[in-house]
């Protein structure tokens, strides 16, 4: 065997989502983001187009992330349709978080490979990056709020025509314990043919 089958079963098994209300103080260091980027660009892609572009909110940035997430909530979303809880999760998470990643699928122009395939690659570059987070007991959470797909938020992070956020990727050290996690055994989901 070419690495130790049992811990990367371990990593595998091991990976949670972990919210940025239960993160602590404690920051990330640059390399360590890196290393999660690093190794999300080794995720399998068709094509080999490599879809995925990341912009890292790290300090003062996370503010103006929050705030620019508030600002864009309350001027799209119709005055009846505002619940306060969101507006306060999309304004304080980034600055609970360590570091905020945003999410972009690069399309190249005229490429053959579709949006799925593209979409399946950078999911895998996410799973690749939460895996590494989690080796390095970091707690991650991949956010899709509805606000990235706003003209606005899409001018915020300075994107092209060819480019779109897939989600807000948080990092942090976690407060609380590592969370215990359950699957349906493969017996319930799988279906044999021979």
């Amino acid at each position: 065997m070419r690495y130790n089958l049992s811990e990367v079963t371990a990593i595998i098994r091991d990976r949670r989502t972990i919210y940025p209300e239960q993160y602590s103080t404690r920051k990330i260091h640059k390399e360590q983001i890196e290393l999660l980027l690093n190794n999300a660009v080794w995720a399998p892609t068709h094509g080999m187009t490599q879809p995925w572009r990341f912009i890292v909110f790290q300090e003062n940035a996370l503010n103006d992330l929050a705030e620019t997430l508030g600002s864009i909530y309350l001027s799209e979303t119709p005055k009846e349709k505002q619940v306060d809880s969101k507006l306060g999760k999309l304004m304080s998470r980034p600055k609970m978080a360590s570091a905020v990643i945003a999410l972009i699928l690069h399309r190249e122009e005229g490429t053959r490979i579709s949006e799925e395939d593209d979409f399946a690659a950078i999911s895998c570059a996410v799973q690749n990056m939460h895996l590494t987070a989690t080796a390095q007991g970091i707690g991650a959470f991949w956010s899709t709020p509805g606000i990235m797909k706003s003209e606005r938020f899409h001018e915020f992070l300075g994107l092209t025509n060819e480019q779109r956020c897939v989600g807000l990727f948080y990092l942090g050290y976690p407060s609380i314990e590592w969370p215990k996690g359950q699957r349906k055994p493969i017996e319930y989901l799988t279906e044999w043919k021979q």
